[in-house]
């Protein structure tokens, strides 16, 4: 016979379990570089950058000239700095230093309790300040270049603030719900459980998903906005990229479509550096 005790340790017990499944489920995978600059030919210093709550993060600091622009580039979700490395070639030709970031959780940075975009997007603004601390660039220039969920985490933070001169966008989901709704998608649960995954990674998150999706906030940016993205990427289908430009009719962004490009293909967008170069000279920032 079941007791009403028994019963509520029940009910505890699943409530529980889905509540671990969420954490497990969205929990970023860490992969640690293996390589380092040094495999391009590259000459660069191992830099440790204060975040929040005390952590550190890891980061490659590749330096072209003293006195030119920075991109400080940041991953995507389970990426690490070592994985962004081919995107820096172009810009350092260019004349530009880079940042190459390890995130929280990610590459070779302190853990914490768990990643997001909003905490992406702290450690990019973590990046920004140390470069407008240690640059020897008169005019301060930084571009935020990210992928993924890297470049909703650019878009976020440079929405925040007036001090960035580009940002370029690569493979963003437009809202993290239709993001989130696909992933669920793969499971069978129903709209109520869908509703209850995605209301509690709000809270834990500490934001409304509508305060942090890309169509929102590349609306609020003042500096270009460059979106980049695969016809062929099947985890962020191009259409999110097309819902942000038509989202935002005023200071709308430009687009750069990679033909056959996927998600993860950064290789692929490397070879349109010259167009990224481009972007920057017209933004005035080279």
């Amino acid at each position: 016979m079941y007791t009403p005790g028994l019963i509520l340790f029940g009910v505890i017990a699943v409530f529980s379990a889905g509540l671990l499944a969420v954490h497990i489920g969205f929990r970023a995978p860490r992969r640690k570089e293996r390589g380092s600059p040094a495999d391009y030919d590259l000459a660069y210093t191992e830099i440790h950058i204060p975040t929040v709550g005390g952590k550190q993060l890891f980061a490659w600091w590749l330096p072209a000239t003293a006195e030119a622009p920075t991109v400080v580039m940041l991953h995507g979700w389970g990426g690490n700095a070592e994985l962004m490395l081919p995107l820096a070639l172009p810009l350092l030709r260019a004349g530009m230093n880079v940042l190459l970031l390890d995130a929280r959780n990610h590459g070779r940075s302190d853990s914490a309790s768990f990643s997001s975009l909003p905490r992406f997007a702290e450690d990019a603004g973590a990046a920004v300040d140390w470069v407008k601390a240690h640059g020897d660039d008169p005019r301060k220039r930084v571009v935020l270049l990210g992928h993924s969920v890297g470049a909703g985490a650019v878009l976020l933070e440079a929405s925040r603030r007036n001090d960035i001169s580009a940002v370029i966008s690569i493979a963003a989901f437009a809202h993290p719900e239709w993001m989130m709704r696909r992933y669920l998608s793969r499971f069978r649960l129903p709209e109520y459980g869908k509703q209850w995954v995605l209301h509690y990674v709000e809270w834990v998150i500490g934001y409304r998903f509508e305060e942090i999706a890309p169509m929102n906030t590349v609306c609020r940016i003042a500096c270009p906005v460059l979106l980049v993205h695969g016809s062929a990427d099947n985890t962020v289908p191009v259409s999110d990229a097309q819902a942000i430009l038509d989202h935002c009719r005023e200071n709308s962004p430009e687009l750069l479509l990679i033909e056959d490009g996927t998600h993860d293909s950064v290789e692929a967008v490397e070879q349109h550096g010259d167009q990224l170069v481009d972007f920057l000279k017209k933004s005035a920032v080279i």
